[in-house]
């Protein structure tokens, strides 16, 4: 596998050699671009980023930042909706937060709906994966593989078993990781961990924290004609084959949330998958983000399991860390309140709101010997990583702790034991009931692994 570095020599080498053929040539006004000068950054030396999928997550902020990075050259585009290949559609160019001329530069890009014809281009350096969840995992494994680095969604996984095949082959082919939750870089979540890690509310006890269910209950709808623009078979990928209505995937030609994030073949719902982003701000500032808890316990709402729509509507769910910390996880308005022996620290999502007890807490600055971490955008701590080879913010390890945490709860709501946890082994240790539950039942060759 080539490492950037060596990708990057040799594009150095390319550019040399084209340098010293131009000298027997005619003379020629090369834009300062083009080299590199006046504060741009060369092509050859540009990080090459293949999108792969183009939903509303990626439409309105993930491309967003890449397109606007001076570093980073988008390369690639694939969708299996050929639709939203076509960035001129009037939705497209309203979905996107950015400077809609931007589009207008991508109009030569290569496009595919296949994104194995992506991890296959040489001009690929890395990938940004923001398909539905149940290929999160399935189309990190190929990339990593194919020596891509990745910036994947969260949750980036559908199961324990599948998060923990993440993170060992990303490891084992050396690839620069970065799960794909903004949390870490928002000022008020970055900070709070910050303040908690370095004891200003004293010893923590106590994490408490909610996200929105989000779920509806939706019996089985009839089956319809497939979309002539939507590769079908390649959607539903390594899920079990079912027949197609546009509840059980997206709306077509539209960005609303879509109807698959309800769905258990395909994502866990709220509990899952927005709960990844308070599960990792949790467990970053209880110190335990490579590991997890050692108790659970649950309580959930689950609609008829048989209806399209049947991910868990509700939740309570409490967990024991070895250090003694409990946390207790519900459904609601999101927050994440932390309780120390010596003050509090409440994060409201919405609107953005800090609160403590004593309120001199968020007076606190940083003294010598204080943990230190940087405060950046997530897409740009990737690219960053891409070029040093460091790890990033949010590496596969943690982020498969931080979805496992929420699948955990979602085991113990399923089972409604007292579940005992063994984070090294990754085994519950008193139930084989729920053992059983570590894998998702569900793969389709030729994408299963």
């Amino acid at each position: 596998m080539k490492t950037l570095k060596q990708r990057v020599t040799r594009r150095r080498f390319l550019r040399r050699s084209a340098a010293a053929a131009a000298a027997f040539a005619a003379p020629a006004i090369v834009p300062a671009s083009a080299l590199g000068r006046d504060g741009h950054v060369a092509p050859s030396e540009r990080v090459g980023i293949g999108m792969i999928a183009l939903g509303r997550q990626t439409m309105a902020y993930n491309l967003p930042v890449f397109m606007q990075s001076h570093d980073v050259q988008v390369v690639a585009l694939c969708d299996v909706d050929r639709w939203r290949l076509d960035l001129t559609d009037q939705k497209s160019v309203a979905m996107y937060r950015g400077d809609k001329a931007d589009l207008d530069r991508l109009k030569d890009c290569p496009r595919t709906t296949d994104f194995r014809e992506v991890l296959a281009r040489d001009d690929v350096d890395a990938v940004m994966i923001g398909s539905p969840d149940h290929w999160h995992t399935p189309m990190v494994v190929a990339a990593a593989r194919a020596g891509k680095d990745i910036c994947c969604e969260k949750p980036v996984s559908r199961s324990i078993a599948e998060g923990r095949l993440l993170a060992d082959t990303v490891a084992e082919h050396g690839i620069v990781f970065r799960t794909d939750s903004e949390f870490r870089s928002d000022p008020e979540f970055h900070r709070g961990c910050k303040l908690v890690l370095n004891g200003r509310i004293g010893r923590l006890q106590t994490i408490r924290m909610a996200v929105p269910a989000l779920g509806e209950a939706l019996p089985q709808q009839p089956e319809t004609p497939v979309p002539e623009d939507l590769d079908y078979d390649m959607w539903l990928g390594p899920a079990p084959m079912k027949p197609y209505t546009e509840k059980r995937v997206h709306q077509h030609r539209d960005y609303d949330r879509p109807g698959w994030f309800n769905c258990r073949d395909y994502s866990e719902g709220g509990l899952v998958n927005w709960g990844h982003h308070l599960a990792d701000i949790a467990q970053w500032a209880n110190g335990t983000e490579r590991t997890g808890p050692v108790e659970v316990t649950g309580t959930g709402n689950f609609p008829p399991a048989d209806g399209l729509w049947n991910v868990v509507l509700g939740w309570d769910v409490r967990y024991r860390y070895a250090n003694g910390v409990e946390l207790h996880y519900t459904h609601g308005d999101p927050f994440i309140l932390f309780e120390g022996t010596e003050g509090w620290i409440n994060i409201q999502y919405s609107p953005r709101a800090m609160s403590a007890e004593p309120a001199s807490i968020l007076d606190s600055t940083l003294s010598i010997g204080d943990r230190r971490f940087p405060l950046k955008n997530e897409k740009r701590d990737f690219i960053d990583c891409v070029k040093t080879r460091g790890r990033t913010l949010e590496d596969a390890e943690v982020g498969h702790r931080a979805t496992s945490l929420c699948q955990l709860g979602l085991i113990a709501c399923e089972t409604g034991e007292e579940l005992q946890w063994d984070p090294a082994r990754e085994q519950f240790t008193n139930s084989d009931r729920a053992n059983r539950l570590l894998e998702c039942p569900r793969a389709r060759e030729p994408w299963s692994n």
